[in-house]
């Protein structure tokens, strides 16, 4: 989150968007391209958020007509399961303007996924491969970051699952950059989660930080080497669905 800028100046960042370079050595990235895309929700007067003038998030493409994210960046757009409201879709350096709304969500407790209906096909979407088995310890995975506001995939390795409270059922891993553990922020929700194989096996909710004061100032810093500092959200729950064309 950001704090307010001025009257309806403010584009809040659930998750930047760009050009996206996928730049993991074990990801092939001619498989990904055109299927994992920037959105973006424009806000107007009747949706009574005056500070600010639009949700920026992203997505992969599970059929030309669907979009998976995580659940809470649908709720911050205010996108609906009947009322269809314009999106725009970002991928490389052009965008388009779809209606959508949300078709379902998918999951067990705490967030769940959520799959976004486009009312027309997106030419040229690309649709990703779903990983059905679970991800093991010290596997190595790839996720997208967004340094210097230019997205591009960074690795680590999932450490185990949940197992209790909100984070039951999700999938707890660690990633970092060199010796940035802080990559990942807040703004990285929806972001999808790839093994070396460019599968989808989880779409990444939140992050572990913590704070301390020095100073009278409150500085952020990373959980300590070797323990999770990402929540992501398993995608075999999508199985339990068809596939829209």
């Amino acid at each position: 989150m950001r704090g307010r800028i001025g009257c309806r100046l403010l584009v809040l960042s659930v998750l930047l968007v760009a050009n996206t370079q996928i730049d993991a050595a074990c990801v092939d990235r001619t498989q990904l391209a055109h299927s994992i895309v920037g959105i973006m929700r424009h806000f107007d007067d009747t949706d009574g958020r005056p500070d600010l003038i639009g949700i920026r998030a992203t997505g992969w493409f599970l059929s030309p007509t669907t979009i998976v994210t995580a659940e809470h960046v649908t709720v911050a757009m205010k996108l609906s399961t009947s009322d269809w409201k314009p999106l725009e879709i970002l991928d490389g350096d052009g965008s388009q303007f779809i209606a959508a709304r949300v078709q379902r969500l998918a999951g067990g407790l705490g967030e769940k996924l959520a799959v976004i209906e486009l009312q027309n096909a997106v030419s040229g979407a690309r649709t990703v491969a779903i990983r059905r088995e679970p991800l093991v310890p010290e596997e190595q995975v790839m996720t997208l970051a967004y340094p210097g506001g230019r997205p591009h995939f960074v690795g680590g390795r999932f450490i185990r699952f949940g197992d209790d409270g909100k984070l039951a059922g999700t999938a707890l891993l660690e990633i970092y950059e060199g010796d940035n553990r802080l990559v990942i922020d807040h703004g990285a929700s929806g972001a999808p989660v790839v093994d070396c194989s460019g599968r989808v096996a989880a779409v990444v909710s939140n992050v572990f930080t913590q704070s301390i004061v020095w100073a009278s100032r409150k500085i952020e810093v990373p959980t300590p080497w070797g323990t999770p500092n990402v929540v992501s959200l398993p995608v075999q729950a999508l199985d339990d669905f068809p596939r829209s064309n």
